[in-house]
């Protein structure tokens, strides 16, 4: 994965923040009484190769802590608590996941762990069963009857990628083929088994479908190889930041002149300077900016998104990610849950979350999902938007329900994922 070595320094922001941020991480103390304050582990990579789908997460969730404690903390039956983050650097491997783990709920005390999930989950799903600890992850694919206290309440990857293709599909019926990569791992795997799904639905012919190595530097004859296929469509998968970032450029240096979809594109706004406005037109992915139009409707359940954004373009210029906001969008569930439990304790909190088997997602109402695909309703899934670079800037297209094209299409999906021996029974 030596690839992801541009994001991984653009996000330390040099030697000194990083260090800052690798080990555990205190926010600032309001006037709060000495015992309300509530601590909350942040377990996932802060240094290393895949640090660009964690440092930005606790960035966000340091400005989400100081804007909620800043405005009287959590409510816990009438007593204000403060929030506090302890971190942890798992470097994305399974062993420092677990030592992480151990020192966030044996030493810090810590009332619920935010994961990246992936790689490091099974070092940790054995402890965190032991100790009834709550765990959210940012992978559904984690997910099996043998985590009952693992929850997936912000995003369902790779599930929410069908919309983007359902969507692109009606509004240019034109494109009847797609070339597609992707990394052979826990992201890869699944998300070239949902993107396969999501074409075959759209009736849009796979013309290529090749995973890469993971430790691919040169990018080049992996696209050359893509555009002789003559695809309409490009699809990155779910590619690691800087994967995405490479494979653009090449597309563009090789003279790809079609449509470009792919799980993220974070930070595109280099790409967009890489390449240019016009190359970038019209790319298909599934991570807005929060301080778009559509994040300021009434159904979203994030407090104040444009001025989150705004908050945090202004303090980590040019980080902005598909995880910047999914870990804050996660504390602000547990925050509601919490409150509405009249509790901090794991088991409580997962209970009143879980509630009726509905909730708040981000994006609006949302259903605890996924038996069939996961072997546990511990998912909560909804609408998700479709995001489209116009103009050189990310703009939401249209919201669209990932149940409704579960309802259609869940054989497609079933089979695709069986395939690739990513059903929650083939995975454990």
């Amino acid at each position: 994965m030596k690839g992801l070595g541009v994001n991984r320094r653009q996000f330390l922001g040099g030697t000194a923040a990083g260090l800052a941020l690798a080990g555990s991480t205190k926010l600032t103390r309001r006037a709060f009484a000495a015992d309300k304050v509530v601590r909350i582990g942040f377990l996932a990579p802060l240094t290393g190769e895949v640090a660009a789908w964690g440092l930005p997460g606790l960035y966000g969730c340091q400005i989400w802590a100081e804007q909620v404690n800043a405005a009287g903390g959590v409510n816990i039956n009438g007593e204000p608590h403060r929030i506090e983050f302890s971190s942890y650097d798992d470097e994305y491997l399974a062993d420092k996941a677990l030592q992480g783990a151990q020192k966030l709920v044996l030493e810090d005390d810590v009332k619920f762990i935010m994961m990246l999930g992936g790689d490091p989950w099974p070092g940790v799903q054995p402890f965190a069963n032991r100790a009834k600890m709550l765990v959210s992850t940012l992978l559904p694919s984690d997910l099996s009857p043998d985590t009952p206290y693992l929850i997936a309440p912000a995003e369902v990857h790779p599930i929410y990628n069908v919309t983007g293709v359902e969507w692109l599909a009606e509004q240019r019926p034109e494109l009847k083929t797609v070339a597609m990569c992707a990394q052979e791992d826990a992201l890869g795997l699944p998300s070239i088994a949902t993107y396969r799904a999501a074409f075959e639905a759209a009736g849009i012919d796979i013309v290529y479908d090749k995973f890469f190595d993971i430790s691919t530097t040169d990018f080049a004859p992996i696209m050359t190889a893509m555009l002789a296929s003559n695809p309409d469509i490009i699809c990155l998968d779910t590619a690691y930041p800087d994967f995405v970032n490479l494979l653009t450029e090449q597309a563009f240096l090789q003279g790809f002149k079609g449509q470009m979809i792919s799980c993220t594109c974070d930070n595109y706004q280099q790409i967009v300077d890489k390449t240019s406005p016009e190359f970038m037109e019209g790319f298909v992915f599934q991570f807005p900016d929060f301080d778009d139009p559509a994040m300021q409707q009434e159904q979203i359940n994030f407090s104040n998104p444009k001025a989150f954004y705004e908050t945090y373009q202004s303090r980590y210029p040019g980080t902005w990610s598909a995880v910047s906001w999914e870990y804050a969008a996660i504390m602000e569930q547990w925050k509601n849950a919490a409150e509405k439990a009249g509790s901090v304790e794991p088991l409580d909190v997962l209970e009143a979350m879980t509630e009726g088997g509905k909730g708040q997602h981000v994006f609006g109402p949302a259903t605890w999902w996924g038996e069939e695909l996961f072997g546990i309703d511990n998912a909560l899934v909804g609408d998700w938007p479709v995001v489209a670079i116009r103009d050189g800037k990310a703009q939401i297209q249209e919201f669209r329900s990932i149940p409704a094209w579960w309802d259609k299409h869940k054989d497609l999906l079933l089979k695709h994922m069986s395939d690739l021996g990513q059903l929650w029974d083939q995975r454990t």
